[in-house]
């Protein structure tokens, strides 16, 4: 089972494979690096232990421009744990710690492991201004009696895989090209609140999501989705946008469960999004607007189920 934990509970012990990184999103890249450190953690009888920041580095060295998540940090903490490695440590990124060398930042990681291999991405560099690069850490390395080994890029489509690539898809509304990246479709998470109930006087009633993280929201539309309530998965279909029809400004991500009538306010909601099956559409009556809501829903119904049935 995996060990979850801030990196200052660690204290050194068996030997460990280490990997580093803020890892949003876990993608098929991050999935193959993780599962390298897990093999080689095996094959000398250590630990495999994977270190993630948070907040984003960003959000603290650029704080006018914060990153939108793929993935919020428990569900960063949550894919990792589910490849099986053997602990995922936490450590706070802050200034005073953006301004460690790469020298002082190892001697941080002396005191909570006894490190013996560490596997980073081609561009990998830590420590203040990036100075700690692959070939640095490798002369460090050989001071210190650990080694420093690179994996090869995961490309799809002849291109890297990589968060940023994956958050221009999702920001595209491109669900499906960003789940095929990620090696399952993008989600969001939030608790499900109270809106102005209009959707349920048309004959859909949704759940209003008030997303639990600054999460990057895909383009506006209609959705098939997944909602996963109380860890079943149920059909579902999301409209992300600003309600044009009835004139509102406010962006809002609302989930019409399918074949559904339970209350679940105040309840957390993750929601899977598989396709977008629109653009979001102003209608000149709210008849035309119902009209095509059964079309979605008709829609949204084969393409889950054809998922479903795979």
């Amino acid at each position: 089972m995996t060990r979850i934990c801030d990196l200052n509970e660690l204290e050194p012990g068996l030997p460990v494979a280490l990997t580093i990184g803020v890892f949003d999103g876990v993608h098929r890249g991050h999935q193959a690096l993780i599962n390298q450190v897990i093999q080689r953690a095996r094959s000398f009888g250590g630990l495999s232990v994977v270190l993630t920041f948070f907040p984003h580095p960003q959000d603290v060295l650029r704080p006018e421009a914060p990153v939108d998540a793929l993935t919020d940090l428990q569900e960063r903490l949550n894919l990792m744990a589910a490849l099986g490695v053997d602990v995922v440590a936490t450590l706070q990124f802050t200034l005073d710690l953006s301004h460690l060398s790469a020298e002082a930042f190892l001697d941080l990681l002396s005191k909570h492991m006894n490190l013996r291999e560490l596997w980073v991405g081609p561009d990998f560099a830590l420590g203040y201004r990036r100075s700690g690069t692959i070939t640095r850490l490798a002369e460090i390395g050989q001071q210190r009696g650990f080694t420093v080994h690179t994996i090869t890029p995961v490309n799809i489509a002849n291109k890297p895989v990589s968060s940023s690539r994956i958050r221009e898809l999702v920001a595209a509304g491109d669900v499906e090209q960003a789940a095929a990246l990620l090696g399952r479709p993008p989600s969001l998470e939030g608790l499900v609140v109270a809106g102005v109930k209009r959707g349920r006087t048309l004959g859909f009633p949704t759940a209003n999501l008030a997303l639990s993280a600054r999460y990057l929201l895909p383009a506006n539309g209609i959705y098939a989705a997944f909602a996963d309530v109380n860890d079943h998965l149920l059909p579902a279909v999301v409209n992300i946008g600003v309600r044009p029809t009835f004139g509102d400004n406010d962006r809002l991500v609302e989930v019409y469960i399918l074949d559904f009538d339970r209350d679940i306010y105040n309840q957390r909601l993750r929601i899977h999004l598989v396709k977008r099956l629109r653009d979001e559409l102003r209608f000149a009556t709210v008849e035309a607007l119902v009209a095509q809501m059964h079309k979605d829903v008709a829609e949204a119904r084969a393409v889950l189920a054809a998922i479903q049935a795979r």
